[in-house]
């Protein structure tokens, strides 16, 4: 079994602590103007997290209902089951480095051709400014805030600007599993929207809240959120027959719920994407 040191070995290899001080992620890393991260250039932090739990459960798509749900793998907040309240939830226990990192993250479980689940070998999260979005735009997503992507109903490919296979760190992305070599990871990439409506914390799954940027934020949802791409690594395992518990694996998709510590996330955009640093990583 991969740990999380062999997923920064094999997959990310750019992770320092910085991220996980209770100091603004600029600070405590001591940030280079030039120094080039995961996501390039562009202004980011990361955290990396392990799974904290299993569950037949989404507070998102459909709360209070547990057990309805498709089985989902759990990263972050080890409280999260159907429940969407708010108060519970915050500031529970995390499986993330960044400790002040309580927000929960999620998707279906990865199925092989026998269906038997291929367990996760962790989860990096990197928030980072959208695509055209000027970098002091960028805002703290709400305490609370709620968002999918990807689309579970889905039986034909989504576009690999939202869901994305490829192996470990390396650049090439497909719409579905490739062929990894043994001493990388298979990694399902899926990147969220990031320009919000100003007004609603959630929209239950419809994604009616929140739009993709595209050369900035339009009208209708115009306020700037950090975009987040969630990367989740797997075994490199036969690609043949993989499946998702959501279906099909064109049906990938991820859940984000804002749980976390909210005066650190403050900071951590205001210190790291407002300032247009890369933090985190090392150089």
């Amino acid at each position: 079994m991969f740990r999380r040191s062999a997923i920064g070995a094999l997959a990310v290899g750019l992770l320092l602590a910085a991220c996980g001080s209770d100091e603004p992620a600029a600070t405590g890393a001591d940030p280079d103007p030039q120094r080039v991260g995961p996501q390039g250039r562009v202004a980011q932090f990361i955290v990396q997290c392990e799974v904290s739990h299993l569950a037949f459960d989404d507070p998102i798509v459909l709360p209070w209902q547990p057990g309805a749900s498709h089985q989902h793998q759990f990263f972050g907040n080890t409280a999260v089951n159907s429940d969407p309240g708010y108060d519970r939830a915050v500031g529970a226990d995390t499986s993330c480095d960044q400790r002040l990192d309580t927000a929960s993250y999620w998707t279906p479980t990865l199925l092989d051709v026998q269906g038997r689940r291929i367990d996760a070998l962790g989860l990096t999260a990197y928030y980072r400014p959208g695509d055209g979005v000027a970098y002091d735009d960028v805002v703290a997503y709400p305490a609370g805030f709620m968002m999918v992507a990807g689309d579970a109903s889905a039986d034909s490919p989504v576009g690999t600007n939202i869901v994305a296979w490829g192996c470990g760190s390396g650049p090439t992305r497909d719409d579905t599993p490739p062929v990894c070599a043994a001493e990388t990871t298979l990694r399902m990439i899926i990147t969220f929207p990031d320009c919000w409506d100003s007004s609603r914390l959630t929209a239950f799954g419809s994604g009616a809240h929140v739009r993709y940027s595209d050369d900035g934020c339009p009208e209708s949802h115009p306020v700037a959120l950090p975009q987040l791409q969630m990367a989740i690594d797997f075994p490199p395992v036969d690609p043949e027959g993989l499946s998702l518990s959501s279906g099909p694996i064109e049906s990938a998709h991820a859940d984000f719920w804002n749980t976390w510590d909210q005066d650190k996330l403050e900071r951590e955009v205001a210190g790291c994407l407002n300032r247009n640093l890369v933090c985190g990583v090392s150089g």
